[in-house]
């Protein structure tokens, strides 16, 4: 800082004083903005109260009313929240007059930042107005409207409200002098009352506001002391800033409901067009996959076209060379017949899921199920799908290796279970439970088991099943046990021995080493004895 001798002052040129003026002013922020650190020390750690001062208002208002008391404290820390809101870029904010445009947006430290950079964009070392136009930019602010200036109710030189002797009217109804006359004949107390003489010598204080006389200009208003009416401007321009304060938070806010609506719209019209183009994929997989099964078909026919001419070329050759080709295994004759027959299921059935509904006459099943195995054992061999998927339909699955692994598994059983159905049928006095106990085991190939089975036999299992549901009688020989559940012979085994017509004689185990053995019971007092 440059120190100014009289002696010296003829040498100093513009550029030292200039330079030294601003250091001035630098270092006057920067201690301003040190002070403000003490500050916050003194308000958050409430230092105060250890002189006795009750809140932090009271402090500033006393002991730095030089530099501006409570309102220029809270202009200070005003200026702090901007330069800690605004991060990196405070440190292009100089002073507090810099940062109190900015201080409307500290709320939104987005736009606070922004206007910042706005004012840094047109000049690097930008100044109040600089940020003020930013702030505007970002967030522009409403005009204000004037407001009429009153002048002061009580002039600066003190005089008469109103003259000597001068004549007024009580125009309070509530008062107990009104409509009474009286005279003003000494100077008033203060500013809002008068001291008024009635006819009949009694003196009142009254309000001006209860008096009425054209002629006296009565102050209606309340004057206060310098102190309070200071104190009533720091109100007022609390209570501006806060409806200014308000009024922004308003203006936010409904940018920020307009703003929410329009998402909320975009947002249903996102939604509508994801699920539309969700429907048209899924129709798009649909056409593929019945491209893929035409594909398929279109490929099945072609392999029976060939099938076709690779029998006719077998025929051939077994006319030509009947000996070399088939003697080890079988006759000609068989082998033209077999020929025949799979030619005519092919002619008659090019694709392989009219074979599976109408297979050969003669041991379809066999024929059938040895087919869908080749074709399977082909699939696993050259990976083909359309063998596996022929393969799936001829037994009757699903085209997975898996499935049609389990279907062929279930058919090796078929000749095993028609062997021991046959056996159970063959003996005599076969009953329902002797051929149920037998076929639940085989109850997954039950529909394949039964198609191999000739009619007598089918006829047969049915007749045994009917026979089952119908209700027993009992008779000579049937175990029995008594109906009343009351009685002890109702958990008793006993033996019909004899039939009397309406009565039956019952031998029962629990007597054979008494003399009593039998008794006679109705039929409807017995019931079929069933183990415990």
């Amino acid at each position: 800082m440059l120190t100014l001798d009289r002696e010296q002052t003829t040498a100093l040129d513009y550029s030292v004083v200039n330079t030294s003026i601003q250091e001035t002013f630098t270092a006057i922020d920067r201690f301003e903005w040190q002070a403000v650190d003490e500050i916050l020390q003194m308000r958050e750690q409430q230092l105060y109260l250890q002189a006795g001062y009750k809140n932090f208002e009271e402090y500033c208002q006393r002991e730095l009313c030089v530099w501006g008391g409570y309102r220029r404290i809270n202009q200070l820390l005003g200026a702090k929240k901007v330069i800690d809101a605004v991060g990196e870029l405070g440190g292009h904010i100089k002073n507090e007059r810099q940062a109190r445009p900015l201080l409307r947006l500290v709320k939104e430290p987005e736009k606070l930042k922004q206007a910042v950079a706005i004012a840094l964009q047109d000049n690097p070392s930008p100044g109040e107005s600089d940020f003020v136009a930013a702030a505007n930019i970002v967030v522009p602010q409403l005009p204000r409207k004037k407001q009429s200036i009153q002048e002061p109710m009580v002039p600066k030189i003190q005089e008469p409200v109103v003259p000597q002797k001068a004549i007024v009217t009580v125009s309070q109804q509530s008062h107990s002098r009104y409509g009474e006359e009286g005279t003003i004949e000494a100077d008033a107390p203060n500013r809002w009352q008068q001291i008024v003489t009635f006819a009949d010598g009694e003196r009142l204080l009254i309000n001006n506001t209860d008096l009425d006389a054209a002629s006296v200009p009565f102050s209606r208003g309340r004057n206060y002391p310098p102190e309070y009416t200071e104190a009533i401007a720091v109100i007022e321009e609390r209570h501006k800033q806060e409806l200014e304060r308000l009024e922004q938070e308003l203006r936010i806010g409904l940018q920020s409901e307009a703003t929410a609506r329009a998402e909320e719209q975009v947002s249903g019209q996102i939604q509508s067009l994801q699920n539309l183009y969700k429907q048209q994929k899924e129709q798009n997989i649909q056409l593929q996959q019945r491209l893929l099964e035409m594909e398929g078909l279109r490929k099945l026919e072609i392999e029976n076209q060939q099938l076709q001419q690779r029998i006719q070329e077998l025929e051939h050759a077994v006319k030509e060379r009947p000996s070399q080709q088939w003697g080890n295994t079988m006759t000609q004759q068989a082998t033209k017949a077999l020929n025949k027959q799979v030619k005519f299921a092919l002619e008659k059935t090019i694709d392989l899921r009219s074979l599976a509904a109408e297979p050969p006459k003669e041991n379809a099943q066999e024929c059938l199920r040895l087919m869908g195995m080749a074709l399977k054992n082909l699939a696993s061999a050259m990976n083909n799908t359309q063998a596996l998927e022929a393969a799936a339909i001829i037994l009757g699955t699903e085209p997975t290796p898996t499935a049609i692994a389990y279907r062929a598994e279930q058919l090796e059983m078929l000749p095993q279970a028609i062997s021991d159905i046959r056996a159970v049928l063959a003996k005599p006095g076969c009953m329902w439970q002797d051929y149920w106990a037998v076929a639940q085991e085989y109850e997954v190939i039950k529909q394949d088991y039964w198609t191999e089975l000739s009619i007598q036999e089918t006829d047969f299992i049915t007749a045994l099943q009917n026979a089952s549901l119908q209700p027993r009688t009992i008779v000579i020989g049937s175990i029995v046990a008594h109906a009343d559940p009351y009685r002890t012979l109702y958990v008793e085994r006993g033996e019909v021995v004899e039939d009397l017509g309406e009565e039956l004689v019952v031998a029962w185990d629990h007597w054979k080493e008494q003399s009593k053995k039998t008794d006679r019971y109705f039929r409807d007092e017995l019931r079929f004895w069933q183990p415990q």
